[in-house]
């Protein structure tokens, strides 16, 4: 027999500002919905910051694997060769 765990709920309290706090029953009693609002709230707050950090993650690998432009880590020009005076 394989055991699976099954998903559980844990309550939590949390401490909100009373203008928020009302606005969001009214808002939660107008959708029929309390607790799944908040869940859906906070998975979306943690798949955005799971995309940014893999967004991260790929942006700095491509630049330890970006391609050789010759220039063999030493930059050949100096800052005055840029700007105009």
């Amino acid at each position: 027999m394989k055991y699976v765990k099954t998903k559980t709920n844990k309550n939590v309290t949390l401490s909100l500002p009373e203008p928020v706090l009302r606005r969001f029953q009214v808002y939660a009693a107008g959708h029929n919905q309390s607790s799944s609002l908040m869940t859906r709230a906070i998975e979306k707050l943690m798949e955005r910051d799971d995309e940014y950090e893999k967004t991260k993650r790929r942006a700095i690998e491509r630049m330890h694997n970006a391609p050789d432009l010759g220039t063999n880590g030493m930059i050949p020009w100096k800052r005055e060769d840029l700007y105009d005076r």
